[in-house]
Order: structure tokens, then sequence, then C-alpha cells
């Protein structure tokens, strides 16, 4: 799976979505909420974070905020010790695991079928956020 066709995903199944791009990352917010992206995919390392070494030829890493129970189910042990370089394989975020985020360099096969769906469940969390925020009435 490519940064391209992931893109394509989200503005094909996930309406409402805005995009932002900055520092090394590709942000993608539900409507007008530009605060707390459900996903972003980041395509180059920074000063900040460089653990998941992006700077080899075609590397990319897709964030997910998902479900306090998704990620519970995903890393039953989340303070284990994890190899952040590793190719497709979810791991907690390196920074946003509390948050239960997680994270997939270069998904391939099924894991990228895996994180369409996990994409959409970030999508509703984040739709849901803004609804609740925002109540039409």
């Amino acid at each position: 799976m490519t940064v391209d066709l992931i893109e394509q995903f989200i503005i094909q199944n996930l309406p409402d979505t805005t995009r932002l791009e900055h520092g090394g990352y590709i942000f993608y917010f539900y409507s007008t909420d530009q605060m707390l992206p459900f996903v972003s995919i980041a395509i180059a390392d920074n000063e900040y974070d460089h653990v998941s070494e992006l700077s080899r030829e075609g590397v990319f890493r897709v964030n997910i905020g998902v479900l306090k129970e998704t990620f519970a189910g995903m890393f039953p042990e989340p303070s284990a010790e994890w190899d952040y370089a590793v190719l497709d394989r979810f791991l907690p975020h390196p920074h946003y695991a509390a948050q239960h985020y997680i994270c997939i360099l270069n998904p391939e096969g099924e894991n990228a079928e895996t994180t369409c769906r996990l994409m959409e469940e970030a999508w509703i969390i984040a739709k849901r956020r803004f609804e609740k925020k925002h109540p039409q009435g």
C-alpha cells in the first residue's frame, strides 16, 4: 500500500475529511476540527521524531487513533519493547500510545486491509467527537 492509495481510500470512503500537510506529516481531520487528527501519515523524519527511520527510501508511517478496546486487544502489554523501524507490523504509537494511537510502517496485504478498517474506526470516533461538540439543532 502506498501513501497515494491511503489518500485515495480516505477521499473515497471517509466523507467530510480535511487534509493538512506540515513538517513531514499529512494530517486528516473530521470536518472543521483541526485539533486532533484521526489519521496522520509521517512521510519524513524530523527533529522530534526519527524513531521509525523514515529516511529510508519509500518508508512511511500511518498513525491511527482507535478505540481504547481496540488498542487493548491489539496490545495487551503496550509497555513492551518495540522495534519502531520494522515494516508492516502494527505497533503502539511511539509517542501517543496513551491516547490509543497505533502505527504501522508501509502496510501490505492483510495489514493494508486492516489499516483501512482501523482508519474507518478512527473516522467514526472523530465524527462522533465533532458531533458532540457541534450538535445540530
